[in-house]
């Protein structure tokens, strides 16, 4: 598949939903989490934390005025015990294809760019040994401003060397999608949360896709 893919283009993974279909866990987590603190999680909050920094997540679950210190304690929390339950599970929760695809592509620049804790991108990418593929890891806390902003995408395609415009980002949320394309980036769409995502130059189910491919063979690099 790699002799598909155009030279001068680079490829940027979110994780969650696209590496890795831990939404399940992630909805699994935060209503055993929440249950602590006498908070029934809605489908309005699941709905919401959807491509989230946990920041994010934590005060508007618990309101805004929450001490900076507690948010924090209890992101922390949530993300150890989101862990706990993870380990066993991370071969059944990449997505179908992934592993053939990103070893199709190894020779081609790839990274890994998400709103995730770092301790959970260490634990999908060491314990799934999957760290090798990708030359560059950011995180959003390692940015002012996280997904729905530029932010992150504009970090990894300057470390990676490429232009914006050359990078085919991998998605499964809407504010993953505006991100990129706030970015200048082509976005592939991810089915794992949402069946329609705007702004996605395709979407797909998986790793798998012949449409994914073909598309893919279909693309060209921009001239700077």
């Amino acid at each position: 598949m790699s002799a598909l893919l155009a030279p001068g283009l680079a490829l940027i993974f979110d994780m969650d939903g696209v590496i890795v279909d831990s939404n399940p866990l992630h909805r699994e987590t935060w209503e055993s989490f929440n249950r602590r603190y006498g908070l029934e999680t809605t489908e309005a909050m699941h709905a919401f934390m959807y491509g989230k920094r946990n920041d994010d997540i934590v005060r508007n679950f618990y309101g805004a005025g929450l001490p900076d210190l507690e948010v924090h304690a209890r992101g922390a929390a949530k993300e150890a015990l989101y862990r706990e339950m993870a380990r066993s599970r991370l071969e059944e929760m990449l997505l179908p294809g992934l592993r053939p695809f990103l070893d199709s592509h190894r020779d081609f620049p790839m990274a890994v760019a998400s709103n995730a804790e770092p301790e959970n991108i260490e634990l999908i990418l060491d314990g799934a040994d999957l760290r090798r593929y990708f030359r560059v890891v950011v995180d959003g806390h390692q940015v002012a401003n996280p997904k729905p902003h530029p932010d992150i995408y504009l970090r990894v395609a300057d470390l990676l060397q490429v232009s914006p415009a050359n990078a085919l980002v991998f998605e499964d949320s809407q504010t993953g999608v505006d991100a990129a394309r706030a970015a200048g980036m082509r976005v592939v769409g991810l089915r794992t949360t949402h069946e329609d995502l705007p702004g996605t130059s395709i979407t797909v189910d998986n790793f798998e896709s012949g449409e994914l491919r073909r598309w893919l063979a279909s693309e060209r690099p921009v001239a700077s």
